[in-house]
């Protein structure tokens, strides 16, 4: 600042600098408010808060994973939306089964009856390997067994893994095995109390005359209704599709399971779901807070120095007239 001397001083006019120094520090200040309320932000570069702007960074890293996190949930929602729909047209297939089943073991029923329901069971049958090699979604099909992982989080380790069991003639009536279609080499070879016949290519369901072949359809298996190693091309009688029942409600319960256990998958993503929309608003909250400009606040900092560049503007003027009081001395 200017001492008293330095006024009667010429060749340096001290007042015009300081006031010209005072002008472009209100300068600089306006220009940064005026920025803050063009650009909404309160940081715009990594030197006007070296902290604050870290932070935000990983803040806004974090939320993008938050947020591409809540639409594989969307994602994996749907998937298992489209195993459900398939579950659900399979176990009607099934039940289909059992209505006619139940018909043909009443002995009011014919030989030639018997025969056209044992084509249309056959025909259901055929139609749950078809739906089942016809779930996809994205190329993967989603009832083959196979385990699939969703990435739930931000994190690597915010994962849920759902493990889809194969739903196929082999998985539904035949012995039940976890994972992909089996061939009749991973069946039980002569355990019988499974179900499974040592000298044929399948598992038995009822004595010789209704069976699964698993070595059929890839693995996926395929009903076989037929006659007795006596009679091949006798019809099964109502005592065979008696005991076919008890493999169509154990199919039943299978499907069950697997429907059971696509709910609940889907009640813990829509858990995941609601978890990840809060997350997002909390830290968007948190990054809004370090980062984001208060207009309210800017404004009334621009008004003080929209008068300060003022007052210092005729300061300066009048510091740059001072020197002309020197003329007095000289008698001018």
């Amino acid at each position: 600042m200017a001492s008293f001397g330095d006024l009667n001083r010429v060749n340096t006019n001290v007042s015009a600098l300081d006031a010209q120094l005072s002008l472009n520090k209100v300068n600089r200040d306006l220009a940064e408010s005026q920025m803050r309320l063009s650009t909404g932000l309160n940081i715009n570069r990594a030197e006007d808060n070296v902290a604050g702007y870290s932070i935000a960074t990983r803040l806004k890293g974090r939320i993008a994973g938050l947020e591409q996190a809540l639409q594989n949930v969307g994602d994996a929602k749907s998937v298992l939306d489209i195993a459900e729909a398939s579950y659900d047209t399979i176990m009607d297939n099934i039940i289909e089964m059992k209505t006619l089943a139940t018909q043909a073991a009443n002995d009011t029923m014919g030989t030639t009856e018997r025969r056209y329901i044992s084509d249309q069971i056959e025909a259901l049958a055929n139609d749950i390997n078809e739906i089942a090699s016809q779930t996809v979604f994205q190329g993967n099909n989603l009832l083959d067994g196979s385990s699939m992982t969703f990435q739930v989080g931000e994190r690597a380790t915010d994962l849920l893994t759902a493990d889809l069991l194969a739903v196929d003639v082999t998985h539904l009536f035949g012995t039940e095995v976890a994972g992909p279609p089996v061939t009749y080499a991973d069946a039980t070879l002569g355990d019988t109390t499974n179900g499974v016949d040592p000298d044929a290519a399948g598992a038995l369901l009822v004595g010789d005359a209704i069976r699964v072949d698993v070595s059929a359809n890839g693995g996926q298996g395929e009903l076989i209704f037929e006659g007795d190693s006596a009679n091949p091309d006798a019809v099964p009688n109502g005592a065979d599709f008696r005991s076919f029942l008890a493999s169509v409600d154990t199919a039943i319960e299978r499907m069950s399971d697997r429907v059971n256990y696509v709910g609940i998958q889907q009640s813990s993503l829509s858990v995941r779901e609601e978890t990840l929309s809060e997350s997002i608003s909390s830290n968007e909250a948190a990054k809004s807070r370090i980062i984001d400009t208060d207009f309210a606040k800017e404004q009334s900092k621009v008004i003080r120095m929209q008068i300060l560049q003022q007052t210092a503007t005729a300061a300066l003027t009048q510091a740059n007239m001072g020197p002309q009081a020197v003329l007095s001395f000289m008698g001018g």
